[in-house]
């Protein structure tokens, strides 16, 4: 909460000064300028991002400027009714040339942060610390019509919204995959590129959740839009 009050006040700062400071501020810094799948995760970047899930249009808006910048590929569906509704939802199918094991829904919010992160931090850091090109990831799925931890009660969980993603592993150009389960242990570039990835995540997601939360995570990074920066 203090963190997204901190950038209320910066935001209202820049506001006032906009007519003098804005044709100076670098990308990622300007508060009233349209998300860029390419914006670095600033904390204006990411207070863009939480706004996105109360504002669909200008979350699709944002969402098709990526895919014509080639970072996403994706389906817009219509309204989902149930149990579980989904009101704008899209099927992602790629981010550019990194496939996935299988296309999943996710809502707009999830799509854009997705996009961000394989393009700023996994397809990059895969080429800098395992030398070769990202070419698939490996994931449990998005949606699902569930509670936490698929408790018979209780709050029900983000993937009921299409809102996290469960990441289980990566594979590269030169035929290596590293896996959660098996690669985050290791003292390795293996190990480091999950950790590091990882950490990356947190700048994107509202919350990231690995194998040192709890046994439930021990195979895979969940990656969900509720909260602001929780990184476990």
């Amino acid at each position: 909460m203090r963190v997204i009050i901190g950038v209320l006040i910066v935001v209202l700062i820049l506001a006032g000064l906009a007519p003098w400071i804005r044709p100076y501020l670098p990308p990622g810094y300007d508060p009233f300028a349209p998300l860029s799948v390419d914006d670095p995760p600033t904390l204006i970047t990411r207070y863009k991002l939480a706004r996105l899930g109360s504002d669909p249009d200008a979350c699709l808006a944002a969402l098709n400027r990526a895919r014509e910048a080639g970072r996403i590929a994706f389906t817009q569906l219509g309204e989902m009714k149930g149990k579980c509704p989904l009101l704008a939802p899209v099927r992602v199918q790629n981010f550019g040339s990194v496939t996935l094991s299988s296309s999943f829904l996710a809502s707009c919010p999830l799509a854009m942060s997705s996009a961000m992160f394989v393009a700023q931090s996994a397809a990059p850091q895969a080429k800098e610390g395992l030398g070769s090109a990202l070419s698939r990831i490996d994931h449990l799925g998005s949606y699902a019509c569930r509670n936490v931890y698929h408790r018979p009660e209780g709050r029900l969980s983000e993937h009921a919204t299409a809102d996290a993603l469960d990441i289980t592993g990566f594979r590269f150009a030169n035929g290596r995959t590293v896996t959660v389960l098996a690669g985050w242990p290791r003292d390795d570039a293996a190990g480091n590129y999950l950790r590091s990835v990882f950490n990356d995540s947190c700048h994107f997601f509202g919350n990231s959740l690995g194998p040192d939360y709890n046994a439930a995570h021990a195979n895979h990074f969940h990656l969900g839009m509720r909260g602001f920066g929780v990184c476990r």
